[in-house]
């Protein structure tokens, strides 16, 4: 019988030409509980031979469900949450997370958030990945207004769901945390696409408090990136996981990798907030590289910190040793400034540095290839 529910639920589901009214009933019928014969409901047992829970799981969940007394609706549940697509395992893991999702009723809440939700345009494969992400929220009716401003806030569900990843933005206290936060951001002159690129990129400063919200503002603009500014978004990012003392260590540590200047360190963190957010070992290898390999100068670095942020293996190396093995050569007809060929996109670096010494360096384009894999080939390897 549960098989058969779920493979009815299924049906239902993936049919396109459902009306919500219609769609609704079906819901609700194909996912009846059906009346049990057992009088009595091991809620331990059930959880392990029929949900998937391990021992230690289902002794900790049984506790939240020892109420009930048959196991009709929870039955009904997993037909359900099997017919909008959730596997064996997903569904373990969410009645694992939130037990009590197994007491929900499919006719007067499940099977109606459904239909809301796919009247918002979510697929059915996003609603079951909402479903598995969100746990207990996906059984509050509630859940459709909060899902419809997050839509707006972040522009789409698939950029919803990447957030719910990794938090449940969805249990968030909107009126007394999210909307003060967001109000503050606006504050800021943040215009409502570099809010949702932050949130994206940072949603746990939507659960912040207010309070810890204005102290992170206050030390994006501390760190020397005003209000208003191209890279304040990028200054909130870098300092809202960060401790004041954390930061000022930071900053020593960039003053001396890098043999800067109160001032320069000072330029070079507001022209690239994330450098703050880089590796000891990567700002390192970095200075090295820039410094005493490259030869470049500190305030040079400072004045063009967005390099820092290139990969050095994938691009700075092996564009330093392209330039070099053409200049060596004699086949540049001017100097271009390292800035200048670290920032170019692949594409623009081959079309400008590589693809017009194809006849005088027919190797060139497979050594440079070679060196963004890791690779030294023979002709880069300079005495």
């Amino acid at each position: 019988m549960l098989r058969l529910r779920r493979s009815l639920l299924s049906h239902i589901l993936s049919s396109p030409s459902a009306s919500p009214i219609s769609h609704l009933s079906r819901l609700i019928s194909a996912a009846a509980p059906a009346v049990s014969s057992n009088p009595s409901f091991a809620a331990e047992d059930y959880l392990v031979s029929t949900c998937g829970l391990t021992r230690a799981q289902a002794l900790k969940a049984s506790a939240k469900i020892s109420h009930l007394k048959s196991p009709a609706n929870p039955d009904a549940v997993l037909s359900f949450l099997a017919g909008l697509g959730l596997s064996t395992t997903e569904a373990a893991a969410l009645i694992a997370k939130d037990p009590q999702f197994l007491c929900a009723r499919v006719e007067r809440t499940l099977a109606p958030v459904v239909v809301e939700l796919t009247a918002l345009g979510l697929s059915h494969s996003e609603i079951a990945r909402l479903a598995s992400l969100s746990g207990r929220q996906f059984r509050c009716r509630p859940i459709v207004s909060r899902l419809q401003y997050y839509l707006r806030l972040f522009g789409t569900s698939h950029n919803l769901l990447r957030v719910m990843k990794f938090c449940n933005v969805l249990s968030y206290n909107l009126d007394r945390v999210v909307k003060p936060n967001l109000a503050l951001l606006q504050g800021c002159g943040l215009a409502a696409c570099d809010i949702a690129k932050l949130c994206i990129s940072t949603p746990r400063l939507l659960a912040a408090s207010p309070k810890r919200v204005q102290a992170i503002v206050a030390c994006a603009q501390n760190i020397g990136v005003p209000r208003g500014s191209g890279m304040f978004r990028h200054a909130l990012r870098a300092v809202a996981s960060c401790r004041e003392e954390e930061i000022a260590a930071r900053v020593e540590y960039l003053r001396n990798t890098f043999r800067w200047t109160d001032a320069e360190v000072g330029m070079a963190i507001s022209k690239f907030p994330p450098v703050l957010n880089k590796s000891k070992e990567s700002l390192q290898l970095r200075s090295e590289f820039l410094i005493s390999e490259a030869g470049l100068e500190p305030v040079h670095i400072a004045q063009r910190s967005v390099i820092l942020g290139h990969s050095l293996e994938g691009r700075l190396r092996p564009r330093y040793y392209a330039m070099r093995f053409l200049k060596e050569n004699g086949l540049l007809k001017r100097d271009s400034s390292y800035y200048t060929v670290f920032k170019e996109s692949d594409m623009t670096f081959k079309k400008k540095f590589i693809h017009p010494h194809k006849e005088a360096a027919p190797h060139l384009e497979k050594d440079y290839d070679a060196a963004c894999k890791g690779e030294v080939p023979t002709n880069f390897r300079f005495t």
